[in-house]
């Protein structure tokens, strides 16, 4: 993404950091490595309507923070290695090219299991190849996600919803608030693939809720 397209973000609180992570749209929307195969063929952007996704599960008592180390769901055959993610620039730096079989946490977020939305984004594709997150928006409701942490437990998460969200109607309250209940975001690119502007036109997203956790 140019410098000049970049929005600073201040303060370490997850509020901030929240209405800052409009700007990561950009990478996943405007993903400039994508272009195998467009994500989400055949399902149609949501209006981004401001009304919270649906909360099919309980609130379940959060974790203590641990670094997430591993992403599995089996449904899709998914199994990839998670690395820590920052701010470059002002922006969230996705994972680079190089590596497109990982995913990477947005560690100026809650960790995966604590009080709040944790953040996964992964590449749907190269421009050889498809990425780690290729297959997301074939995820359906009820599938389980785990996430292996640094403290040797496993993170148990049910998807709640799976959305393709346009660009024009990404709302980063919708997207990134959960308040204290622990839940989990995966992105990646969604919709159509336009191959002069090399970008998407949408994102893929996510929702899931922490339903239980054991011992790795």
């Amino acid at each position: 993404m140019p410098d000049e397209e970049r929005t600073p973000v201040g303060g370490r609180t997850w509020v901030a950091v929240a209405v800052g992570l409009v700007l990561f749209a950009a990478w996943v929307l405007g993903d400039p490595g994508g272009g195998t195969e467009p994500v989400g063929r055949g399902a149609q952007p949501t209006a981004g309507a401001e009304e919270r996704p649906p909360e099919v599960y309980a609130p379940h008592t959060p974790l203590a923070d641990s670094r997430p180390l591993r992403l599995d769901i089996a449904s899709i055959g998914l199994h990839a290695r998670i690395v820590e993610r920052g701010l470059a620039n002002g922006a969230v730096d996705p994972p680079p090219y190089s590596t497109p079989d990982v995913a990477g946490w947005f560690r100026g977020g809650p960790a995966p299991g604590a009080a709040g939305a944790a953040l996964l984004v992964g590449h749907v594709d190269t421009e050889t190849r498809p990425a780690v997150f290729y297959g997301l928006s074939t995820v359906t409701r009820g599938a389980a996600v785990e996430i292996g942490r640094a403290d040797g437990s496993v993170a148990e998460f049910t998807v709640e919803g799976v959305e393709v969200v346009d660009k024009d109607h990404f709302s980063a309250d919708r997207v990134y608030g959960a308040g204290t209940r622990p839940e989990l975001r995966l992105i990646t690119c969604g919709g159509t693939f336009d191959r002069e502007k090399r970008a998407y036109s949408a994102n893929v997203v996510v929702f899931a809720a922490l339903t239980g956790s054991h011992q790795g």
